[in-house]
């Protein structure tokens, strides 16, 4: 069905759109109020449209669109979809990382401090994240030293086991020994909770106490190591701002932009201690700053825990203030499950947090603009300057590259190299067993493995993209005598895709019935790029011949009498295991240093096992 006659047949109900391009890929997500009205507006007068609007809406081939009651019900749909298909035109958290928590399970009669960074909800209590420097193992050390937790796994029973030597070194209450009560140790973990909520001056005379009593005691290792955890307190009270309540936990977001890209900085605040400035760069259809945090904020959430106040530096939409409230409700808390207060910072103190943050998504989307120029240089940029040195019709978009590996014709195999806009497709690599070349001769052998290459792409319902895909630019590694077999091979399947060779000593390109070389700058961008592919070839050959001869090995070894010696006289003169599993005893008393018992333990092996 024509895209404008669908559009004429969206419902208004509220919803969530899905944009395919014409190959059926979903490139965008979008929810809405009323869906009629918000589809319809990518395909009005679209100069006006930012240029990745402008870029989506040229690749629309169709959309299809899901009806929900509630527009939040649509924003939740929306993020999971979002999620799940990971469309390139929306933003995606492409720096997702996985932070640590501290986890602190009461349902438990004696619970262990433990590091997390799966959030679930178990009704445990989760304190962090921890990030910049703030170690969440060494928080729980910390802790350990100031009060006796369990750290073990050991089951707690009615009979009561022997203590261990944490017990006897005061870093454990020994609960499994019956040396503590319940109601005793609940004290000590309120003491813990009360620290990781911020309260940590008692921790600090805790451990400074225990240090003096160490020295004392002329235990100076132990005193050293409760230094070492005050100085660890100190550093933890540094971060603290001094201008918000004490305990206060929040999470401040902001938005920065040069116009064609976008950052967002999300600075977290806990027990009001600053731990931590994550950013992230967003792939974003629309560069405005409340269309970005308004759909940043759900996906951030669905990896973090939702504080009890949000700084944001646009008014946000209800719906969304909504959803976070879900999220607290169901368990997703930092501290509670009461509604998320969202926090339009325009003065005051929220405000200087607000800036902190900025700060953060300026510098970090300068420097992402600095390393995405600098990839693009080395990737794309250089394939668009290989297509222009070579005079090519074609920009070489996929690049195959092949290498010979064996020893003294040994086992040999080739490798078969994929590079997509000057990157490793490594999904798309191949190796190839050779089967038809006795003894080291690279020539007949890259002869096999381009015949063999170009035949697979010839069978029709090839599924497999890395062989029915023919290459854009083929990279050989060697000169001028290596390029023209391996054109002439490839020419001799009735394929003619363009050819050059990458001579190792001088690192000159080599283009087919031409003499002379094109020589490069060694600091040109396309050619490092031919040496990535080539060097890359080259390892992936060296690793898979390695991998099969020491299987080759392994297998030998397990036969009476043959060590590493025989093994590779029997290699060297078999070329291969499977011929070995079928030779025959005449065959096999041709292998010099093999005795009669030998002969017979290897035919055994292979025959009678």
């Amino acid at each position: 069905m024509d895209i404008r006659q669908k559009i004429k047949e969206l419902p208004t109900d509220s919803g969530v759109y899905i944009m395919k391009n014409a190959t059926g890929e979903i490139i965008y997500i979008g929810k809405a109020k009323n869906l009629k009205n918000r589809v319809s507006q990518y395909f009005r007068n679209s100069k006006d449209f930012p240029v990745k609007v402008k870029a989506m809406v040229s690749n629309i081939a169709d959309f299809s669109y899901i009806v929900t009651n509630t527009e939040l019900e649509a924003l939740a749909l929306e993020n999971n979809l979002i999620k799940k298909h990971q469309p390139y035109y929306n933003i995606l958290l492409k720096d997702d990382k996985s932070y640590p928590y501290i986890k602190l399970n009461l349902k438990s009669d004696f619970p262990k401090l433990e590091v997390t960074r799966t959030l679930r909800k178990d009704g445990a209590k989760y304190f962090g994240p921890y990030i910049a420097g703030m170690r969440a193992n060494e928080i729980i050390k910390t802790l350990c030293y100031a009060y006796p937790l369990r750290t073990c796994n050991v089951k707690i029973t009615k009979t009561p086991k022997r203590p261990c030597l944490n017990y006897h070194l005061g870093l454990c209450s020994a609960p499994c020994a019956g040396k503590i009560s319940k109601e005793e140790y609940k004290k000590l973990i309120d003491e813990v909770i009360s620290f990781l909520n911020g309260h940590d001056d008692k921790v600090s005379k805790v451990l400074e106490q225990k240090m003096q009593s160490a020295a004392k005691a002329e235990q100076f290792e132990t005193a050293i190591v409760l230094r070492d955890r005050l100085e660890m307190l100190k550093k933890l009270g540094r971060s603290t701002i001094t201008y918000l309540n004490k305990y206060e936990n929040l999470d401040v977001f902001a938005w920065a932009t040069n116009g064609a890209l976008a950052s967002i900085a999300v600075l977290l605040v806990r027990g009001g201690k600053s731990v931590g400035c994550e950013t992230f760069h967003l792939i974003d259809v629309s560069l405005g700053m409340k269309e970005s945090i308004e759909q940043f904020i759900p996906q951030y959430y669905l990896n973090a825990r939702v504080p009890a106040e949000i700084v944001v530096p646009c008014e946000i939409n209800e719906v969304l203030n909504e959803w976070l409230n879900q999220q607290r409700q169901s368990g997703l808390g930092i501290d509670g499950k009461g509604n998320v207060k969202i926090t339009f910072a325009k003065k005051g103190e929220k405000a200087k947090l607000l800036e902190i943050a900025k700060k953060n998504a300026e510098l970090a989307l300068d420097k992402f603009v600095e390393t995405e120029k600098r990839n693009y240089d080395y990737t794309s940029g250089a394939v668009d300057k290989l297509q222009e040195i070579l005079k090519l019709k074609k920009r070489p978009r996929k690049m195959e590259c092949y290498d010979i590996s064996n020893i003294s014709g040994v086992l040999s195999v080739a490798s078969m190299v994929v590079f997509w806009e000057g990157k490793p497709d490594k999904a798309k690599y191949r190796r190839f067993r050779i089967k038809t070349v006795e003894g080291p001769n690279d020539f007949a052998s890259m002869n096999e493995v381009l015949t063999r290459r170009f035949e697979e792409s010839k069978k029709p319902n090839n599924d497999d993209e890395s062989f029915s895909i023919l290459p854009d630019l083929i990279v050989i590694d060697g000169g001028k005598g290596q390029l023209s077999s391996a054109y002439n091979a490839m020419l001799k399947c009735g394929v003619n895709v363009p050819m050059i060779g990458l001579a190792k000593k001088e690192e000159e390109v080599f283009l087919p019935n031409q003499s002379e070389p094109i020589v490069l700058p060694r600091s040109h961008n396309s050619l490092k790029m031919l040496q990535r592919i080539r060097d890359e070839s080259h390892r992936f050959a060296i690793t898979y011949h390695r991998s099969l001869r020491n299987k080759t090995q392994s297998i030998l070894h397990q036969i009476e009498g043959i060590g590493p010696t025989k093994t590779k006289l029997l290699i060297k003169y078999f070329k291969g295991i499977d011929k070995i599993k079928t030779a025959t005893k005449d065959e096999l008393r041709k292998v010099k240093s093999l005795t009669n018992k030998d002969i017979d333990n290897i035919y055994k092996f292979f025959n009678e096992s």
